[in-house]
């Protein structure tokens, strides 16, 4: 069966780089990416290519192996011409058949001081694609939205019926984004489906430690952040743990740490959902959080229902790394929550999304590549 086309925006970043290895390693489809690298470097692509050709059967056809090539186009999707040139060039390709729309900004920290280029490369860009997407008749999306929408909940763990009311320029953009789709699957009911995916904290790395978390500057994410600490960077500075005075067993935030592995395989899970009447069964008789009615679009978390706090996380890292951390509590930090922990379990019962791997392996994942790449890819491009 031949492999279906699909656009994955933002491919060569952290996420999309795994989001598009378990695409190639399905079998169900070929990649092809646009990327501006302002976050992410063209290397990840090389090697991801590598790991699925890798993967194959050692009999595997030259056509086989050839599928596994990522087509890297270097775009800017603010510039709707730059998406328009990737779906006219696979018209005689086959076409695209679907999108998982993962580029963006994402530190919410940055985004109230850049408001306005936050709200221009998240949400002017998914226009632009749902645009381009029209034009050429291609009307499947996964997109990848963000637990940020939820704000600071009611209800630990948080299911997707929960009050949408993000608390940052980041997460606004993302709820944001989400009702444009979902208007757009409103407003042609018989040929758009969506999915977009709330992600909780991606962590850990491929186990072959060839692609990884790779943030240009300082990371904003602790496990990354704790991991490059442990090769010398920014290890001087210390660790700041910001509040030790929360509602949680250890006084520290607790947040749902998920294997990468695990949120890219779900992103698959969804481009098979979005073909089966049944994942929008329900649509007719839930309420649905944004209002209106008749659009297939359906909003799942991805996350595995743990929470796990700071300190936690500090320890399973120096277990992993054998680096001892010193850190200073300091005052918590504006917009920090106590607790976000998913409810996985809509994802688990309609994707059939699963997330098995433990903290011990996202560690073990996150210090094999930093480890066997002290320096991310820098240096290293191809």
């Amino acid at each position: 069966m031949a492999r279906k086309n699909i656009l994955v925006t933002g491919a060569a970043g952290y996420i999309g780089s795994h989001i598009a290895l378990c695409c190639l390693l399905s079998g169900q489809y070929s990649v092809v990416t646009i990327d501006n690298f302002s976050n992410s470097f063209p290397t990840a692509m090389t090697r991801v290519s590598k790991l699925a050709v890798e993967a194959l059967p050692a009999d595997a056809s030259d056509e086989e192996k050839k599928a596994c090539q990522i087509d890297v186009v270097k775009g800017d999707i603010t510039i709707k011409s730059d998406i328009e040139k990737i779906f006219e060039a696979y018209k005689a390709k086959g076409g695209i058949w679907g999108v998982i729309h993962v580029a963006a900004l994402k530190a919410v920290g940055e985004s109230a001081e850049k408001p306005i280029q936050y709200y221009e490369a998240n949400i002017t860009a998914t226009i632009n694609l749902l645009d381009v997407m029209a034009r050429h008749q291609v009307y499947n999306i996964v997109y990848s939205s963000s637990a940020t929408v939820y704000g600071a909940p009611q209800q630990i763990p948080i299911p997707e019926t929960s009050v949408l009311a993000p608390e940052s320029v980041y997460g606004r953009t993302k709820h944001m984004s989400e009702l444009i789709i979902k208007d757009v699957c409103d407003s042609n009911p018989d040929t758009w489906r969506a999915i977009g995916l709330r992600y909780f904290n991606p962590a850990g790395a491929h186990p072959s430690g060839e692609i990884g978390e790779d943030p240009r500057g300082k990371p904003g994410n602790l496990l990354p952040l704790l991991a490059q600490m442990a090769v010398g960077k920014f290890a001087k500075e210390g660790l700041k743990i910001f509040g030790n005075d929360y509602p949680t067993p250890d006084g520290t935030c607790v947040r749902d740490y998920i294997h990468v592995m695990d949120l890219a395989q779900g992103h698959v899970d969804a481009l098979a959902a979005l073909t089966r009447d049944s994942t929008y069964a329900s649509l007719g008789t839930q309420k649905s959080q944004f209002g209106g009615s008749g659009g297939k679009y359906k909003a799942y978390n991805l996350g595995k229902g743990k929470g796990m706090s700071v300190l936690q996380m500090v320890e399973a890292m120096r277990v992993a790394s054998g680096f001892e951390y010193k850190y200073e509590i300091v005052g918590r930090r504006v917009g920090d929550v106590p607790d976000l922990t998913a409810d996985p379990a809509l994802a688990e019962k309609e994707m059939g999304f699963k997330a098995p791997r433990n903290l011990q392996e996202m560690c073990r994942d996150q210090w094999n590549w930093q480890s066997k790449n002290p320096k991310g890819y820098e240096g290293q491009e191809e």
